[in-house]
This record gives structure tokens, C-alpha cells and sequence, in this order.
């Protein structure tokens, strides 16, 4: 497989959330705004990379038959030490991401690429393909959490994760007519089956192209 289509196929062919449909616990939780989203997934794409890595290259040490749980333990260590440096630098967003930043260590994302991917390829291929689906997470909880917070707030804002009296915009366009049902946990589901229906639409269509073209 080329190097750009280990990074690519994160992002579009199995996008953790909208295609393969892993951690959904998260991106229906904390995408009730872009802050919340952007935070979770810097912090997703920074336990993935190191996971990735340290797994990659003790790959040949570990006995296949305990590799789960020193995964596990790996994950584990990496998710506290961002857990730690978040309430140190991002206090505000560690109060309101809450009990899901200690929940990224059984992210069904991190431990399935430890298993299907990093324990059995190389360094640079490992972290590609953390890269790929960091992003490609990261993606998926944004653009969930930009319909979520229009919809149900009327607008968009966005604060430095580092300052939370700092803010990097935020705008206002129908807040009278808001719907607040997509600032609750109804509203994630909502939101999650549209989005899941219209990627299905895509490929449904791409399918149908492709058997019209096999056809001439």
C-alpha cells in the first residue's frame, strides 16, 4: 500500500466515526462545541501518534500472548500524561471535556489500531495511519459539533483551549430561533444518523457509478 493511501484512507475510506463507526461513546458526548471537539481530538491525535510509535517499535518484544494488556497498560500511561498536562495548560477544557479525556484509554480507535495496524508495520507506516485516523476523527467530531452548536445555539464560537477568556471568534445568525434540543444528548443522535445517512448516500452512488462504468 503507498504511504498516502495508508494516511488518506483515516480521513475518507474508513473514517473511524462516520465509516467504521468507532468511538461513538465521545463524538456523541462532547460535540456540543467546536472548543470541546477540537480539544478531544488534538488530545486523540496526540495519544494515537505516541501509541502508535511505542507499540510500532516494540512490536518484535512483546509476547503475543499478553500484547492486549501491555497495549492497554501503554495506552493507559500516555492518556494520563495528556489527562495531567491538560489540567495544567487547558484547565477549562479539562472541566468540560470531564470523565472523557480518562475514557480515550478504551477509545475502541486507539486499541484497534495498536492491534490491526502498529503491532504488525513499521514506524513511519504506524504513523501515517495515526495521523490518518487522528485526523479523520478529528474531522468527524468537528463537523458534528459545528451542526450541534448552530442549530442548537443559533451561532459558533471557538476559545483558545489555553485561555479560556480568550476567544478566536463567535458569531451569532438565528440565536431566536435556535433549537435547543441539539445542545442534548437526543440531538448527538440526531445529528450522528443524518450524517451517517448521507455518507451512505455518497457511497451508494459512488457504487452505482462504478457498476454503470463496468457496464460500457
Amino acid at each position: 500500500m503507498k504511504k498516502i493511501d495508508i494516511f488518506k484512507k483515516g480521513l475518507f475510506v474508513e473514517n473511524p466515526v462516520f465509516v467504521l463507526l468507532l468511538g461513538l461513546c465521545s463524538a456523541l458526548a462532547i460535540t456540543t462545541t467546536l472548543t470541546n471537539a477540537v480539544g478531544m481530538g488534538m488530545a486523540v491525535i496526540c495519544v494515537l501518534i505516541m501509541s502508535n510509535l511505542i507499540i510500532s517499535l516494540l512490536r518484535n518484544i512483546i509476547p503475543n500472548e499478553i500484547r492486549i494488556p501491555v497495549f492497554i497498560v501503554i495506552i493507559a500511561t500516555l492518556v494520563k500524561c495528556v489527562q495531567m498536562l491538560m489540567n495544567a495548560y487547558t484547565p477549562a477544557l479539562y472541566e468540560s471535556l470531564g470523565v472523557f479525556i480518562p475514557l480515550i484509554v478504551v477509545n475502541c480507535i486507539i486499541l484497534g489500531r495498536a492491534e490491526s495496524f502498529a503491532s504488525k508495520n513499521g514506524v513511519f507506516d504506524s504513523l501515517l495511519d495515526a495521523l490518518g485516523m487522528g485526523i479523520g476523527y478529528t474531522f468527524a467530531v468537528i463537523a458534528m459539533s459545528f451542526f450541534r452548536e448552530l442549530i442548537g445555539t443559533g451561532g459558533l464560537s471557538l476559545y483558545n483551549p489555553f485561555d479560556a477568556s480568550q476567544v478566536i471568534f463567535e458569531v451569532k445568525i438565528f440565536a431566536d430561533y435556535a433549537i435547543s434540543l441539539f445542545t442534548q444528548p437526543a440531538g448527538a443522535f440526531i445529528t450522528m444518523g443524518c450524517i451517517l445517512a448521507f455518507v451512505q448516500f455518497l457511497n451508494i452512488r459512488k457504487a452505482n457509478k462504478a457498476k454503470k462504468a463496468e457496464v460500457k
